[in-house]
């Protein structure tokens, strides 16, 4: 029997009971990297909690087609080829490849599908197309853009007044736009650019449409579950809704949406701007992904993380403890719902961490060893 699973849906702030749109296929999309430089703990937060919430969600339903995209085509990409002086695409197969071993080395289960955005242009097309012949978009001087005041709930995720969303956000300022917060659906390449055909001239896609076709594509016009970091709320995910119900006539797109919160160093937030990155790669060959997969489940996924030399030590030192009990030929038991309880309270990690911290000293006893290690599995541990 499924057991109820709760979740803190964005979309009104509220933790809610999880009830699926079909029973028979859970379907769930997460945003997965923009492949212009290597993968940051930061980037690798969603990594954790995502697979977290795929195990848990596939442990209760008899199918989950979870779909994590690999964004191959936007600015920031053109920037680091043209920096680096390489194409596009050597710049994307490298950092992609990059990704996919930091995956591994986080003991991250495969997604069902790895869509990447230049394989989906048509996709993209069509969709633009549709919100054209529609009335929601408006093309001038081969740029396309949304037109953001016909959609007369925009501003719902973030919970914010159009206006309020206009004064906080960096706008980019263009004389195509008939206001300056509508938002880009195709522009025009530069020389040397990657470039598609397209009915406005040879270009690409803006960046928050190609989310939009490819979960159409694989998981349809509307799905259970959104996903991804808190900076992608707005206007990533706040775009992503308005262009996805408009171009499919759809009253949600997403029913759920989930988003974890900053990683960040000494309290200030991990990023490139402060120059306290740290890249998944660089730990590789001197830690397990393991430590790194236990620290970034170590609080809450609603809660800052702060990273930290001791919490890194803390987790090796808790895992070379849990290992001195752990054979990986112990048979697989099913972990009893007192253990599990936590997890399906919003994806309580910490919660379920001293759980595991009371299973060890009972194992380490010799008794309850083969819950105990169940349990640590159940989490990818």
């Amino acid at each position: 029997m499924t057991k109820d699973i709760f979740l803190t849906n964005n979309l009104n702030n509220k933790k809610e009971k999880f009830i699926p749109l079909d029973e028979k296929n859970i379907r769930m999309y997460v945003c997965g990297p923009t492949v212009y430089d290597d993968p940051h703990i930061g980037n690798a937060r969603p990594l954790i909690i995502f697979d977290i919430l795929f195990r848990l969600l596939k442990n209760n339903f008899s199918k989950v087609t979870y779909v994590r995209n690999i964004t191959d085509i936007d600015d920031k990409i053109i920037k680091s080829s043209q920096d680096q002086k390489i194409s596009t695409k050597e710049l994307t197969e490298k950092v992609a490849s990059s990704f996919l071993e930091d995956c591994k080395f986080l003991n991250c289960e495969n997604p069902t599908y790895q869509p990447k955005a230049t394989e989906h242009i048509n996709l993209m097309i069509e969709m633009i197309n549709q919100l054209i012949k529609k009335g929601f978009a408006y093309e001038k001087n081969k740029h396309v853009y949304f037109e953001v005041n016909k959609f007369t709930d925009y501003g719902q995720l973030s919970n914010k007044k159009l206006e309020d969303l206009i004064a906080g956000s960096r706008i980019e300022i263009s004389d195509n736009k008939k206001n300056s917060e509508d938002f880009v659906l195709w522009k025009p390449s530069e020389k040397d650019e990657p470039a598609w055909d397209s009915p406005w001239g040879k270009g690409r896609p803006g960046w928050h449409l190609e989310c939009s076709a490819m979960s159409k594509k694989f998981l349809g016009d509307e799905f259970d579950i959104h996903g991804g970091g808190i900076d992608l709320l707005f206007p990533h995910h706040e775009n992503e809704i308005a262009q996805s119900r408009c171009a499919n006539d759809s009253k949600i797109f997403a029913k759920y949406w989930i988003h974890n919160a900053f990683i960040t160093m000494s309290n200030e937030k991990m990023a490139k701007s402060q120059g306290n990155i740290l890249k998944i790669k660089d730990f590789r060959n001197k830690i397990s992904g393991q430590v790194i997969r236990l620290a970034l489940m170590s609080a809450h996924y609603k809660q800052p993380l702060d990273w930290s030399d001791k919490l890194i030590n803390d987790c090796q030192n808790t895992l070379d403890k849990w290992y001195r009990v752990y054979s990986s030929d112990t048979k697989s038991v099913e972990v009893t719902e007192e253990v599990l309880k936590p997890l399906y309270e919003d994806l309580n990690t910490p919660g379920y961490i001293a759980n595991l911290h009371k299973l060890y000293e009972k194992a380490n006893k010799g008794e309850s060893k083969e819950i105990f290690i169940s349990a640590c599995k159940y989490i990818g541990l």
